[in-house]
């Protein structure tokens, strides 16, 4: 099986991978790189131009994205 077959596997319907989780994760992960780089440019004695409302949209993806995996795994069909 080739790799794009194998990556395309995770749009079909019946998989093994919960993309939310995925999703939600990227999003973490993204979040605490803007925290990271933020304390480096405070600790250099610079402001980090992030909008807030870029970070909130990051918070409100990993919020949804880990909710509605969290229903899913609790709410058995």
């Amino acid at each position: 099986m080739t790799q794009t077959m194998v990556l395309m596997d995770i749009f079909k319907d019946n998989n093994d991978w919960n993309e939310k989780s995925i999703i939600g994760f990227i999003a973490f992960a993204i979040m605490c790189v803007i925290m990271m780089v933020d304390l480096l440019t405070g600790w250099l004695g610079r402001d980090l131009a992030i909008n807030e409302f870029v970070y909130d949209s990051f918070e409100f993806v990993e919020l949804g994205c880990f909710g509605i995996s969290g229903i899913e795994k609790f709410a058995k069909k």
